[in-house]
């Protein structure tokens, strides 16, 4: 599969574009996977193009999962890459923090006109870090939100706890719960000691095009069927342009992926990632499952109508 590689450095932003050999004139920029060319990012690109679209990978940096102050403006650069290219539509997918991005990134720039969102928040978190200090695998940000615009990070959610307990407090809800990870309960109290402000909250209502939200009630990362919802009754309230979606469903998980994306991924036991992170993947696989094929075939059937 061709690509080219963009640097932060010479190129405004950290991607790689993966082109449609058919040279249709939609493409979707896709933040999945640790890094632009890892094997979660490239099979979402082969995926996306099977759909007869073009892929533009994008990351914070090469193998940097964290996030902080990420730079709105890159995907400004990244969108006038793919018109320099001949691109008329551009859609955007993201999944948990990448979920909650691309719904950001959609609010800011009316070029996007598909707005897929895994697993998603309502409002802007606080920034975190993999860096591995002090042995935590994550540590929040001191004062940096998750994302930035024109210099100044956007107002966020501020997490409950802070580093070392933070992690500390992660490690035990995952162990408590029989998962891999887990931080619902965090983000639960985050919310009830620091009660969402308007100026935190995504304004979904900005966004152009078809939005959709994908979310199970078994998410054990965050409460993203209740965040999916308070954002169709925001839009309730507020004039706006976009069609909304809201899917959700009882199981699934945090990774509620298309069957036939994790199956290109992992072509033996598709389900078994999913077994391995979560106990809901290991006490309901029949039903995660169905969720994951009902999820393959709208999403298949919303690209390829898009592309048309």
């Amino acid at each position: 599969m061709n690509k080219k590689m963009f640097s932060l450095e010479t190129d405004g932003f950290y991607g790689c574009w993966y082109p449609d050999p058919s040279g249709q004139d939609s493409a979707l920029i896709l933040m999945l996977g640790d890094d632009s060319t890892d094997l979660m990012a490239y099979t979402g690109a082969k995926w996306i193009q099977k759909l007869g679209h073009s892929a533009l990978a994008m990351s914070p940096a090469k193998k940097d999962y964290g996030h902080h102050n990420y730079p709105l403006e890159r995907f400004g650069k990244a969108i006038e890459f793919l018109r320099s290219q001949g691109i008329k539509k551009i859609g955007i997918v993201g999944a948990s923090t990448t979920g909650m991005l691309a719904l950001i990134a959609a609010s800011y720039y009316p070029d996007i006109t598909l707005t897929i969102a895994v697993s998603p928040s309502d409002f802007v978190m606080e920034g975190f870090y993999r860096d591995g200090r002090d042995g935590a695998e994550e540590r929040p940000g001191d004062g940096e939100s998750t994302v930035s615009w024109e210099g100044k990070p956007l107002p966020y959610l501020p997490f409950a706890d802070r580093h070392p307990r933070y992690w500390e407090e992660l490690k035990r809800e995952a162990k408590e719960g029989g998962d891999m990870a887990a931080s619902k309960k965090m983000f639960n109290r985050s919310e009830f000691l620091h009660p969402i402000q308007e100026e935190e909250k995504i304004k979904i209502e900005r966004i152009k095009g078809k939005v959709i939200c994908i979310g199970a009630e078994d998410d054990v990362l965050w409460d993203t069927c209740r965040y999916i919802r308070r954002m169709q009754e925001r839009l309730d309230t507020l004039p706006h342009d976009c069609d909304f979606e809201a899917w959700t469903y009882e199981h699934g998980t945090h990774f509620a992926f298309p069957e036939s994306l994790l199956k290109m991924m992992l072509p033996v036991g598709s389900g078994l990632l999913v077994r391995i992170m979560f106990k809901a993947g290991r006490e309901h696989p029949k039903e995660c499952k169905a969720t994951r094929i009902d999820i393959d075939k709208r999403l298949t059937e919303v690209l390829r109508s898009w592309a048309d």
